[in-house]
């Protein structure tokens, strides 16, 4: 049996206004901290020993380093969305993901990293560009951040002298109508999280009217 003392409170915080809905910036004590694996590479795995505010009891806690990345949903004139088929090694599969890319440039706008991975990627520009979603990829051991931009006002590009090479070498670019990418994501056909997010929120915004002003 639960003890309804301890099960769920929630009914008994104040409730805010919807404004005060968000996240919330946090840094427990931090005790200790090692290098598990850094190398000259972007990502780098940390062990952090932690501890509660105003509790004694240590507890170790991994973190994985991450400079974020950017998303780019890319849609024609006619709701197709650019897309391509991405192998991942971690994962076993070979994705369908949109253009993406590292915020490995220092200090660089990330709406500026979105443009040139889709640029160098799927050789579009855009004319017009929205921020749809700022989002965690998986809060409790990476600090990596998606920033998923939609791209509209489309127009061919080069790349320029960028070489795509490993995974990317062999990445095939392809159109997808918007409603098809849509029902493949409520399927579960199409399972990449950032794909996911960025489509349902263009969805959303779609039949709320509020995508209408380019």
């Amino acid at each position: 049996m639960t003890d309804a003392s301890t099960h769920d409170r929630s009914d008994d915080r104040p409730q805010g206004r919807p404004d005060e809905l968000a996240d919330r910036p946090m840094a427990w004590p931090v005790v200790s901290s090692q290098d598990l694996h850094r190398d000259d590479w972007v990502v780098a795995l940390r062990e952090d020993r932690i501890t509660r505010p105003g509790h004694p009891e240590q507890f170790s806690r991994l973190s994985l380093e991450h400079p974020g990345a950017v998303v780019v949903l890319a849609v024609d004139d006619d709701e197709r969305v650019m897309c391509l088929r991405q192998y991942r090694h971690t994962s076993g599969h070979e994705f369908v993901e949109l253009p993406a890319g590292l915020r490995d440039a220092g200090d660089e706008p990330a709406v500026e990293t979105a443009k040139r991975e889709l640029r160098e990627e799927v050789e579009l520009d855009a004319a017009d560009w929205r921020l749809l979603l700022s989002t965690f990829s998986s809060a409790g051991i990476s600090d990596e951040v998606h920033e998923i931009f939609l791209a509209r006002g489309l127009t061919h590009a080069p790349r320029g002298d960028f070489e795509m090479e490993h995974e990317e070498a062999e990445m095939e670019r392809f159109w997808v109508p918007m409603a098809d990418l849509l029902e493949a994501v409520l399927e579960g056909r199409v399972r990449q999280g950032p794909l996911a997010q960025a489509v349902l929120a263009y969805d959303v915004l779609k039949r709320r009217g509020a995508l209408d002003a380019r």
